[in-house]
């Protein structure tokens, strides 16, 4: 009985707050009130666009403004014009605060040229000195004070070469040493701690196939800064995996059984019979890890992305499916040149990005993609047909089936969705004569995937309905003139370019379209919760003009063309984005860097917090 008491005593003496210790003392004296707390901020956040600065070369329809990059010492903007065949150095350094007077007319920024020779000596994998000529350049990357540069052989099957240069604070560069790389670099990257620089080798084919390289990666490995004499290669043969461990290595150890491996998976392969995985597969864009270990490379054509191990010195090829054009509203038709949607089962679009980029989220990375589409379209091989040819006893003289002829009649047959471009290498996989399903380029959206490329988000049908809301009949423009609609039974705006960036504490995709020429903006923060902030488009649509860039002179009079208003026009064709986050800009704010291929312009836009 006393422990009882004397334990119950215990809990009622902490349970008064030590009454049995005394009196409590006096109440002090009230203390100074605190600082008011800062309001919150709702999500997502509103940014202000605007553009600051613009350089424009005067040159249209022959990509003089493609490839952009920063170089922060020197502030300035490279950007590669593929017309004149040099790298445009572009000032920043007074770059203003305030937006410019006219965005589109702007011409307030100026370069320098930066050439590089016409050809250059490399080692071969013998350690010999080897003589090589070189074309255009395809791409550029910036790490720290050293440039790098993929250019092309002057045909573009044969392998081509990446140089490199040692920037000053002017922008000038001293050149360090040229090293081979694969077939048609088209873009290539530095890895987050500068030492290695990664190489998209397209691989494309002449246009008569007899000739047909294979597409690959090419890792230059660099020490303090110096490049290894030999790139090493990942190809898309023996160095490719299959992560399942349902499968082991005997079950891909042939190209056909890759081949069939992948096509099961929903890889497309579209090309003349004999075509090889490697001469299929042809690497685009390639984004990396924060801890460079890993790496992710755009496979447009295919359908997929490519999964590269920086260890092993291997690629998994994973397939991006289909997107279901029964769920979302797409304008397939630019025959009544206005803004018309509507949703279409058993129509799908195969997502085929061009750029990708790569941020962090919890500790893992994400990819987004910008979800152009792609056709293999040469002399001796074309995928390309419209809905209507399908069924066209001239053409593929294929039939429909019921679900499939009652949509083509009822959205208009051969006006409607007999417009819309198919890929012809799915029309009817059984070869049963019956097509049941059509097969899209492009899904005119920007995506989110995992690091294991499993979709997260996809921005749906929003590009289409926020540009039509906002463009009217303007919507949907090609960039070789102002007339609207006019690419909607195409890929729609083509969604080309993209980056991500971070402002204040919060990140942001965006998103440009090469065709109608649209910026988006997209709050990814948290990539299961990507949220739509903004859209911006410097093009005036008001203005009158025709150019054709399949033409060897874009402008030329004789063949109908009229270029005087191009000037008055703005942006068009905007080929890549690079985000400046606000401790590297040049003006102190968040920039964008937009290089713009059939305008020949670049572009630049502050992006604030309003």
């Amino acid at each position: 009985m006393l422990k009882r008491s004397l334990l119950a005593l215990s809990i009622m003496t902490i349970l008064s707050g030590c009454s049995l210790d005394g009196d409590d003392g006096a109440a002090g004296a009230t203390g100074p009130a605190g600082d008011a707390g800062q309001p919150g901020k709702n999500l997502p956040r509103e940014l202000s666009i605007e553009v600051v600065g613009r350089f424009n070369t005067g040159i249209y329809g022959k990509s003089a403004a493609e490839i952009v990059q920063f170089h922060k010492a020197s502030n300035s903007a490279f950007a590669i014009n593929a017309a004149d065949n040099q790298i445009e150095v572009i000032a920043l350094a007074n770059l203003p605060v305030a937006a410019v007077g006219n965005g589109i007319t702007d011409d307030s920024l100026s370069s320098v040229p930066f050439t590089f020779a016409d050809s250059v000596s490399v080692k071969d994998g013998a350690g010999n000195d080897v003589d090589v000529a070189l074309g255009e350049a395809n791409s550029i990357a910036i790490y720290g004070d050293l440039l790098a540069i993929a250019v092309a052989a002057p045909v573009k099957t044969a392998n081509g070469a990446v140089l490199f240069y040692s920037l000053d604070a002017t922008g000038s560069g001293s050149f360090v040493k040229a090293v081979a790389v694969g077939a048609l670099p088209d873009m290539l990257t530095f890895t987050p701690d500068g030492s290695t620089v990664l190489v998209a080798n397209e691989g494309e084919p002449d246009t008569d196939y007899s000739l047909d390289p294979e597409g690959s990666i090419s890792v230059i490995s660099l020490t303090d800064g110096v490049p290894a004499d030999v790139a090493a290669t990942i190809n898309l043969t023996s160095d490719m995996v299959f992560s399942s461990d349902l499968l082991d290595a005997t079950d891909y150890d042939t190209d056909a059984k890759r081949k069939a491996l992948l096509q099961a998976a929903g890889v497309k392969f579209a090309g003349p019979p004999g075509t090889t995985v490697a001469q299929d597969l042809e690497p685009e864009y390639i984004t990396v890890a924060a801890d460079g270990k890993t790496a992710w490379v755009s496979l447009q054509e295919a359908n997929a992305i490519g999964i590269i191990d920086l260890a092993d010195m291997s690629i998994e090829v994973k397939a991006l499916g289909m997107k279901d054009w029964g769920q979302y509203l797409i304008d397939y038709t630019n025959e009544d040149e206005v803004a018309s949607f509507a949703k279409l089962p058993n129509v799908y679009g195969l997502y085929q990005p061009d750029s990708i980029a790569s941020y962090q989220w919890n500790g893992a990375t994400f990819i987004v993609s910008a979800n152009e589409g792609d056709s293999r379209d040469w002399d001796a091989y074309s995928e390309d047909i419209r809905v209507a040819d399908i069924i066209d006893p001239d053409e593929l003289n294929k039939t429909f089936s019921p679900q499939l002829q009652a949509l083509y009649d009822s959205t208009g047959g051969d006006d409607g969705l007999g417009r819309l471009k198919v890929t012809a290498a799915l029309v009817d996989p059984d070869n049963d004569g019956v097509v049941e399903q059509l097969y899209a380029y492009g899904a005119r959206s920007f995506s989110i995937w995992d690091q294991n490329v499993n979709m997260v988000y996809d921005s749906g049908d929003d590009f289409g309905r926020i540009s039509a809301a906002i463009l009217g009949n303007n919507f949907n423009s090609a960039h070789t003139e102002n007339k609207g609609d006019n690419r909607s039974d195409d890929k729609g705006g083509e969604p080309e370019a993209i980056d991500v960036g971070t402002i204040e504490g919060r990140t942001y995709a965006f998103i440009a379209q090469e065709r109608s020429g649209d910026l988006f903006v997209y709050d990814v923060t948290n990539p299961f919760q990507a949220t739509f902030v903004s859209h911006y488009i410097n093009r005036d649509f008001s203005a009158d003009f025709e150019l054709d860039d399949d033409l060897a002179e874009p402008c030329d009079t004789a063949e109908g063309m009229d270029c005087t208003e191009v000037p008055l026009t703005g942006d068009l064709g905007p080929e890549s984005i690079k985000f400046i986050p606000a401790g590297d800009s040049p003006n102190g704010n968040p920039l964008l860097l937009i290089g713009n291929e059939v305008s020949g312009s670049v572009t630049v836009y502050q992006v604030t917090e309003l």
